[in-house]
């Protein structure tokens, strides 16, 4: 992941505090969301969906404690690094933060090249996280996102892109019901489908590669993977 696709929310109610952290790490080549509140917090993490989040703890409306805790309840951000910006002395803080879902915290005041130390750090630590959530095993099956790879009792099966993606999809979430125009959405996007029995091709093939009693059609609705 090229430093340019990283998105990092920064959120401080002092506007130096913003206004020096943003320049530095803008320099480096991130994305920089800024909020100065607990509540635009929260907003702008659901709708940016960053990879890093740098926190303060004392902040109006709503504090950063309360902003991170809600924050780890949203499951489209579980894999988001939450650092806190903490005063010195506040050991208090520092509990509070752990125990609300933080990963680690800053503390204040911190020098520009040792701020950019501790973020490229963080941002180590959630790509090697990433990277290892990319694996998913079921059964005796292993899904590798990142390698596009399949392995099925130990034997690897190549599987051609849209059954793959397919395929990594329906066990996400095993026994939900998927429906035909949801997998049609994340899996074809805007692509132009020829002819409407696409996805049944597709379940067929993989029916076939990976066993038939893995997938139940749900007449009328879509299809669904059995663990």
């Amino acid at each position: 992941m090229n430093k340019k696709d990283i998105k990092i929310l920064l959120v401080d109610d002092e506007p130096d505090i913003l206004e020096i952290v943003c320049y530095n790490l803008s320099n480096e080549g991130y994305q920089i969301i800024t909020a100065e509140n607990g509540m635009q917090a929260v907003k702008k993490a659901k709708k940016e969906l960053p990879h890093l989040i740098i926190l303060d703890v004392m902040m109006p409306e709503m504090d950063g404690i309360e902003a991170c805790e809600i924050i780890r309840n949203n499951p489209e951000l579980k894999d988001t690094i939450i650092t806190f910006l903490t005063a010195r002395g506040e050991d208090y803080s520092q509990v509070a933060g752990f125990d609300a879902g933080a990963d680690d915290y800053i503390t204040k005041p911190i020098k520009p090249k040792v701020l950019v130390s501790k973020v490229k750090a963080l941002l180590r630590r959630f790509k090697q996280e990433t990277k290892n959530s990319n694996v998913k095993k079921i059964g005796n099956l292993v899904i590798d996102r990142d390698e596009y790879k399949i392995l099925l009792k130990g034997k690897e099966i190549i599987l051609p892109r849209k059954e793959f993606e397919l395929l990594s999809l329906l066990t996400s979430k095993p026994g939900k019901v998927f429906k035909r125009d949801e997998i049609l959405d994340k899996v074809w996007g805007n692509e132009v489908i020829v002819g409407g029995r696409t996805i049944d091709v597709h379940i067929r093939k993989l029916r076939e590669k990976i066993g038939d009693d893995s997938f139940k059609t749900v007449k009328g609705v879509g299809y669904k993977f059995v663990d």
